[in-house]
């Protein structure tokens, strides 16, 4: 029997209760839905998988019901998704550049090259917690965190414990790196690319969409992205693709999305979360969406700024400031900034968000700004903060890679890889970090 993860009704009401708990809709129509469900014999979201087991399949209907009664009750947060309302939530929004910014062209290959090295650190140890990560890196005389992950010299007890991530340990572990390794957070970068390339600056959600059902992979999607696609082949037409029986629309996938939108934009943070927001409300939703364009935000300054505090104030300054988001990204970053120890920022973070999945953005970005802000422009501190955190340790080592590139227009030796990227998207296998920088500096203001 074939497993379809993340898209299946009766395995989405328990992510979408815990999404009601965390924007405000916790009152009494939800618990009896909630208490409908667990009656029914329905489980709560589970921690780290994607489906449930097969018996689950004779709760759909009730499911299906149950997903869209849940969709009729507003969240009671100031959180709006349109854009208008979003800028006006945002009292620093900022003024672009009275004429184009052309940055060094280092800069942007820097954020390439960051990207890829981020997301190759955190490949081989994403879905392990915290603990984990420490305890294989310690093993193997790699904490502080320094290096690509090994298995060389891994005891074997800890390999059990803390087994790698099944389909990234073949090619993301220091033994086996040849080149870079196909990754949705490779993918979605390209994929920007591209919807720039084929429609250019003024590009809509419709086209991000067709893109997607030309080239991407269904299988290569995940979470939000599997469901919008999902949405999109049932004929729902954005932006209803982003909140139809959607229960991760505020989890971290269209903040991987958001990278390039900055770099086309460089010193212009408020056209790149415009850009970020057209492609994000294909799929998310509020702090989703934020999360998208605070990152877009932030690639965008990365190539012309001097520092990451910086880079992370033009990020919240494109984020409404009555939002989770906002206050979970300030909160890190003035953490970050007063407190030497970054482990003791790490205990914070996870006091004040650990109840969230490992791939929600709120926590996510939170550990990004927070890292960056600690690393104060060290490459290699800042990636593997992003990864000892401990939550979706590819895509948080990626986006603070990128920026902290940018920073200093390339990455250290240690951290290039073979100028070859591998994925299936068509067109992109075997492409070059360096071709990839030439046509995305193609792609900025005239």
């Amino acid at each position: 029997m074939i497993r379809l993860t993340w898209v299946q009704p009766e395995d989405l009401v328990g992510h979408e209760l815990r999404q009601a708990a965390e924007d405000g809709r916790d009152g009494p129509a939800v618990r009896d839905i909630a208490a409908r469900w667990h009656a029914a014999g329905g489980h709560d979201a589970p921690p780290r998988a994607g489906a449930s087991e097969p018996g689950a399949a004779a709760l759909r209907p009730l499911a299906e019901r149950l997903l869209d009664e849940l969709a009729e009750i507003p969240s009671p947060l100031d959180e709006p998704t349109g854009l208008p309302e979003i800028i006006a939530a945002c009292p620093d929004w900022p003024a672009p550049p009275a004429a184009p910014v052309r940055p060094d062209p280092a800069r942007v290959l820097g954020a390439w090259q960051g990207r890829a090295a981020g997301c190759v650190l955190g490949k081989p140890v994403e879905k392990i917690p915290r603990e984990g990560i420490r305890e294989i890196a310690e093993a193997t005389g790699n904490w502080p965190i320094r290096g690509w992950f090994t298995a060389r010299g891994l005891p074997e007890d800890v390999a059990r414990r803390w087994p790698w991530n099944r389909r990234s340990a073949v090619n993301s572990l220091a033994e086996n790196i040849d080149g870079i390794p196909e990754d949705d957070d490779l993918n979605y970068p390209l994929l920007a690319l591209s919807v720039l390339e084929r429609h250019g600056r003024g590009f809509t959600t419709d086209d991000v969409a067709r893109l997607w059902l030309d080239e991407l992979p269904a299988g290569r999607t995940f979470t939000a992205e599997r469901v919008a696609y999902r949405n999109l082949l049932d004929g729902v037409e954005p932006p209803r693709t982003a909140t139809r029986r959607n229960p991760f629309r505020e989890w971290i996938g269209a903040l991987i999305r958001a990278d390039v939108y900055g770099w086309v934009n460089p010193g212009d943070p408020a056209t790149a979360a415009e850009h970020a927001w057209r492609d994000a409300t294909l799929t998310h939703t509020a702090n989703g969406v934020y999360g998208a364009m605070f990152a877009a935000a932030m690639c965008a300054a990365s190539l012309v700024a001097e520092t990451p505090g910086e880079v992370v104030e033009a990020g919240l300054s494109v984020v409404p400031r009555g939002s989770r988001l906002y206050d979970a990204v300030r909160r890190a970053a003035d953490d970050a900034d007063r407190e030497p120890d970054f482990e003791r920022v790490v205990d914070l973070l996870h006091e004040r968000h650990g109840a969230l999945h490992w791939v929600h953005t709120i926590n996510n970005a939170a550990l990004v700004a927070a890292t960056l802000v600690h690393g104060r422009g060290d490459f290699t501190a800042t990636v593997a903060g992003a990864v000892a955190g401990g939550w979706d340790t590819d895509s948080a080592g990626a986006t603070a890679g990128a920026v902290a590139g940018a920073l200093g227009g390339g990455v250290p030796d240690p951290w290039r890889m073979r100028d070859s990227l591998a994925s299936s998207l068509t067109g992109f296998d075997g492409v070059g970090l360096g071709e990839l920088a030439r046509r995305t500096q193609e792609r900025m203001r005239p």
